[in-house]
C-alpha cells in the first residue's frame, strides 16, 4: 500500500511551501489509492509547541487535507535510543568532542587551502585515553553517521536519475551534545517503522536525500522513493523566503480567500493548468501525475491566486456557500457570484438589495429616470422583468445602450458596475426599486 507523509516541525505556522509539499503527497496518495501520514516531528523540545501543532492540523482540515494517521516524533524517542545503539555498536556512529569554535577554525582553515570545508574525521583517531580526557573536562560528545563516501544513486519521481558522492560530504552530526536527535536520523527511523514508501519533498533536501539513503541502509530498512519537487519563487523571479510570513496558510485564510483556490493555485504550479480552478479535489486527483511537475521554480503569484479565486467563485454552486453565506438565497447567489472576488463580497450587493443606497443620477438624466418610474411593470416580477421595462423605456424616451442602461444603473444600486439587473431586479422588488427611482425624480 502507497504510504506518504507530511512532516512539519510545529514550531511555527505552516507557510505556502510547506502547503505545496503537503497537497501535493495528498494528491498522490489518493491517486494511488493510498495513505496520508501527518507526523509532527516535534524532537526540537524548546521550539515546538502544542499550539503550533493545533494550528497546522487546524490549516490542513481547511485545505481539505485529511490525515489517515497522525504521529509525534516526541513519543518515539526510545524507539531512537535503539536505533541510534545499533548503529554505534556497529561503528556507523561515532563520538566526536569538537566544540562549535573549533569546527568553524577548522572549516575557515579548509576554506584558506582551497579545500572544500568537509569535516576530517579526526574523532575517529581519537584513544580511549583522548576520549577520557575530553569527557573529564565535561565535554559531551555529539555523534557523526559514518557516511560509506561512495556514490548514492536513484531515480526520482520529479527530477529523474539523480546521484551524490557521498565523499564529498561531512559525516552528518544525528545525536547532539545533550543526547537529542536530528531530523536525518528520526525521519529515516520513522519512515522505516511505518512503511513509508514514498518520501515527496522540496528540492532542498536533495543532497539530505544521499545521506539518508545510507542511513536506511545501515539500519537495514526498505529504501522508499524519492520525488523533490521544485521550491516557491515570487512572481518577480525571487525567493519567497522573507515574505512566508505573510503567505502561511491561516494568513490566506484570514484574507478570505478559498480553500480550493489555495489548492488548485499550488499543487498546478509550474504547469500549463495552474490558471484553472477546481471546485473539489476530485477534479485534481483525476490530472494529477508527479511527472508534470516543473524542475524549474515555480512561481507563486498573489495576484494570480486572487484572480483563480475570483473565477472559482463565479463557478461555485448555492450548495457550496450556503452555509458559509448566511444571507440570501439561490437566486441572490446566482445573480451576484459573477462579480466576487471573495465569498465577503457578497456582504455589499446583499446591502445593495435589502437596504438603503443612495441613487446616483446626473441632472441631465432626470427627466429620463422620472419616465422609467411611472413605466415600472407591475409585479410579480421575473426573469423577463428587465427586459419588459427597459424595451418600454427605450420605446418612449428613443434612448438604447449605455445612455438606457447605465442611468438606470446608477439610480437602482448607486453604482456604475454589479450583477446583471435582470437577475438583481427582481430581488431589488418593485416597492424598493420605485422608492429609487422616484427619490431621483423628484
Amino acid at each position: 500500500m502507497t504510504l506518504v507523509r507530511f512532516a512539519p516541525s510545529p514550531t511555527g505556522l505552516i507557510h505556502i511551501g510547506n502547503a505545496r509539499t503537503a497537497i501535493i503527497n495528498f494528491l498522490f496518495a489518493r491517486k494511488n489509492a493510498g495513505q496520508f501520514l501527518l507526523r509532527f516531528d516535534d524532537t526540537d523540545l524548546e521550539r515546538s509547541k502544542p499550539e503550533y501543532a493545533a494550528a497546522i492540523a487546524e490549516d490542513l482540515e481547511w485545505l481539505g487535507i485529511h490525515p489517515d494517521q497522525v504521529e509525534k516524533q516526541s513519543a518515539r524517542t526510545a524507539r531512537y535510543d535503539e536505533a541510534a545503539n545499533l548503529l554505534k555498536a556497529e561503528g556507523r556512529l561515532y563520538p566526536c568532542y569538537e566544540t562549535p569554535d573549533e569546527l568553524d577554525r577548522r572549516r575557515k582553515r579548509q576554506l584558506a587551502r582551497g579545500l572544500p570545508p568537509v569535516y576530517d574525521r579526526a574523532a575517529l583517531k581519537l584513544t580511549d585515553e583522548e576520549r577520557a580526557k575530553f569527557e573529564a573536562e565535561g565535554r559531551k560528545p555529539h555523534w557523526r553517521f559514518r557516511l560509506d563516501q561512495r556514490r548514492v544513486e536513484w531515480n526520482d519521481l520529479v527530477r529523474g536519475p539523480q546521484h551524490i558522492d557521498t565523499a564529498s560530504l561531512s559525516d552528518p552530526v544525528l545525536v547532539r551534545g545533550d543526547g537529542s536527535y536530528l531530523y536525518t536520523f528520526t525521519s529515516v527511523v520513522d519512515d522505516i517503522d511505518l512503511g513509508v514508501t514514498h518520501v515527496i519533498r522540496g528540492e532542498d533536501h536533495v543532497v539530505n536525500t544521499a545521506v539518508q539513503i545510507e542511513i536506511f541502509e545501515a539500519l537495514r530498512g526498505h529504501v522508499p522513493h524519492f520525488a523533490h519537487h521544485s521550491l516557491l519563487i515570487g512572481a518577480d523571479g525571487k525567493g519567497l523566503s522573507k515574505r512566508l510570513g505573510s503567505l502561511s496558510i491561516r494568513s490566506l485564510r484570514d484574507q478570505g480567500l478559498e480553500a480550493m483556490a489555495v489548492v488548485s493555485h499550488t499543487a498546478l504550479l509550474g504547469t500549463s493548468e495552474s490558471i484553472h480552478p477546481c471546485v473539489s479535489y476530485d477534479e485534481l486527483i483525476d490530472g494529477f501525475d508527479l511527472g508534470k511537475l516543473s524542475r524549474a521554480p515555480a512561481r507563486f503569484d498573489e495576484a494570480e491566486l486572487r484572480h483563480l479565486n475570483a473565477r472559482l467563485l463565479h463557478m461555485l454552486p448555492y450548495a457550496a456557500v450556503k452555509d458559509r453565506l448566511r444571507f440570501g438565497d439561490e437566486a441572490f447567489w446566482l445573480a451576484v457570484r459573477g462579480n466576487l472576488e471573495l465569498l465577503s463580497d457578497a456582504r455589499r450587493w446583499w446591502d445593495v438589495v435589502t437596504g438603503e443606497i443612495t441613487p446616483v443620477i446626473v441632472p441631465e438624466d432626470r427627466e429620463f429616470v422620472a419616465t422609467a418610474a411611472r413605466l415600472l411593470p407591475a409585479e410579480p416580477w421575473g426573469e423577463t422583468t428587465w427586459a419588459e421595462w427597459t424595451n418600454a423605456v427605450k420605446a418612449a424616451t428613443e434612448r438604447k445602450g449605455k445612455g438606457l442602461f447605465m442611468p438606470l444603473r446608477l439610480a437602482l444600486t448607486g453604482l456604475d458596475h454589479g450583477p446583471e439587473l435582470a437577475a438583481l431586479l427582481p430581488l431589488i422588488g418593485r416597492e424598493k426599486s420605485l422608492k429609487r427611482l422616484e427619490a431621483i425624480a423628484n
